[in-house]
């Protein structure tokens, strides 16, 4: 469950930053989980923050977009597309 949940947030913020509280709007998991997969997210090196008024902002790092691409080729190639994840 924990992966598809950080491949969950990994591709909310495709597009474009996050604070938590966005990111809890658009997913079933409270604030302190999503708090949880962001600092394994960024240990890992896929996300980074940075700070917008009394907001921490999350957005995707180079090496975040690379493993994210990668996922959804996989996505892509192995079910034929998925539509969740805007594979197909």
């Amino acid at each position: 469950m924990s992966v598809k949940s950080r491949l969950d947030i990994l591709f909310l913020l495709k597009d474009r930053p996050h604070c938590v509280c966005d990111l809890e709007n658009h997913t079933d998991m409270s604030q302190s989980l999503i708090s949880h997969h962001l600092s394994d997210l960024t240990n890992a090196g896929f996300i980074e923050c940075k700070r917008e008024g009394k907001y921490m902002d999350y957005y995707l790092t180079e090496k975040g977009k690379r493993y994210l691409k990668a996922i959804l080729l996989m996505l892509n190639q192995k079910n034929g597309g998925d539509k969740k994840y805007g594979t197909s």
